[in-house]
């Protein structure tokens, strides 16, 4: 029987510990003294006991049980610290009573939807109040708060400031690579600070190479610094990485729409839908493509489809009036935007694509105007500003440039990244 706890399965037939379904090595009495702190988790395992079931009644000194130990925290990482010391008793394998909390929550936030993602974040708050050690908890909350702002489902500026409240928590037991990676993240979305950003995602990197999320945000952090065969190389290490991960195929339409390599941008998507068609960003993406390709009847299916698929996210909607008026059907577009505007009264809406539904209506002035709301909400959209088809019409006119530079205003050239302003001085350029 398989033992499960936290990110790792002990595979009892074979002594093997996986954490992510990775292995990790360890020595042959390593595996036994885990193997006897799991089956007796929650109880104090005596010295007497360790070396009755470990070494299976051979003496050996306490100091050789203890450096055993020793190795088997080592090997849990950050989840070391569940293993417990009692003096002149044993060792005890504690598993926090929040556990089944947090694969709860993890279930809810894997949706990618805002009514998920918000349901996660009562699972892990809860276990937050009921073990407000287990820093596993607070890194839940943050990635949770972190997708809302990213995925223009709740306004930035009120749930960026959780994020990064619930990020120094996780953080207290230690950076992993994943805390780097979505540290990284808010730098680069939130903060506009591209430098740190960069230098985030490389320790991201460098402290777990195979978390393919690092190389699909770097991908997106060049996309605003111009730098888009540097964005296809992180692609590549990406599929090495983790070839299934269901935002990776999104980013990768992404990319080649971005490039203006529209028929291999289609491609992409439908292999995207096919194996994601669930995940409305990578339907949109594939919707995006086959705009681009003059396949707009297409494209209008699946923006509906992904609206009908996720109706809690209205910018969905916005690029389905896009669509629509921009196949010059201006009388079935006007009422989506009326109802968008009905909405924002109660419910976030990006003004991002409020622009680009503004531009393919023709209202250039009242685009602008959207551009600079969402520039002073600090939508996340606003990073790929410079490279966007979508916003090719307004690109020419010098207000883009300068609401860019505004959030860019030391933008490094290609292959050097140089400082950006922190989140307070984006906020203050576009109220003013």
């Amino acid at each position: 029987m398989d033992l499960t706890f936290g990110p790792f399965v002990f595979e009892t037939a074979d002594m093997r510990l996986m954490r992510d379904h990775i292995e990790i090595r360890l020595r042959p009495q390593t595996r036994r003294v885990l193997r006897v702190l799991l089956l007796h988790r929650g109880h104090t395992v005596g010295y007497e006991q360790m070396m009755a079931e470990a070494w299976e009644g051979t003496f050996v000194s306490r100091h050789t049980v203890d450096v055993t130990v020793a190795e088997v925290r080592k090997c849990l990482g950050e989840f070391g610290r569940w293993i417990t010391h009692r003096a002149k008793e044993g060792y005890s394998l504690d598993v926090p009573s929040s556990e089944e909390l947090i694969r709860r929550g993890w279930h809810f936030w894997s949706r990618r939807t805002r009514e998920g993602a918000e349901r996660a974040i009562e699972c892990f708050q809860q276990a937050a109040d009921e073990c407000p050690g287990d820093f596993r908890a607070y890194e839940g909350l943050s990635t949770c708060y972190l997708m809302l702002a990213t995925f223009g489902m709740r306004p930035p500026l009120e749930v960026y400031p959780k994020f990064l409240e619930a990020h120094h928590q996780a953080a207290a037991a230690g950076m992993t690579g994943e805390l780097h990676c979505n540290r990284a993240h808010g730098l680069h979305l939130f903060e506009r600070n591209v430098v740190e950003a960069e230098a985030e995602f490389l320790r991201a990197a460098d402290a777990k190479p195979t978390f393919g999320a690092t190389y699909v945000r770097t991908v997106m952090l060049y996309a605003t610094l111009g730098r888009l065969d540097e964005a296809l190389e992180m692609v590549r290490r990406a599929y090495r990485a983790e070839p299934l991960l269901p935002t990776l195929a999104t980013i990768e339409v992404d990319l080649h729409v971005w490039r203006r390599e529209f028929d291999l941008a289609t491609v992409l998507g439908a292999k995207a839908v096919e194996l994601h068609p669930y995940l409305q960003v990578a339907r949109a993406a594939y919707a995006q493509a086959l705009q681009f390709s003059g396949r707009l009847d297409e494209a209008l299916a699946q923006y509906r489809l992904t609206s009908v698929m996720c109706p809690d996210l209205p910018w969905l909607r916005a690029l389905e009036g896009t669509c629509l008026a921009t196949m010059g059907l201006e009388r079935r577009a006007l009422p989506i935007l009326e109802g968008l505007e009905q909405l924002r009264k109660t419910e976030y809406v990006d003004a991002y694509y409020m622009a680009v539904f503004r531009s393919a209506l023709g209202q250039r002035d009242k685009a602008f105007a959207e551009l600079e709301r969402a520039c002073a909400e600090n939508a996340a959209p606003l990073f790929a500003m410079k490279v966007d088809p979508k916003l090719d019409t307004l690109r020419t006119d010098r207000r883009t440039a300068a609401l860019f530079a505004s959030l860019y205003p030391q933008r490094a050239p290609a292959g050097r990244v140089d400082a950006g302003p922190r989140i307070r001085r984006v906020v203050s350029v576009n109220r003013s």
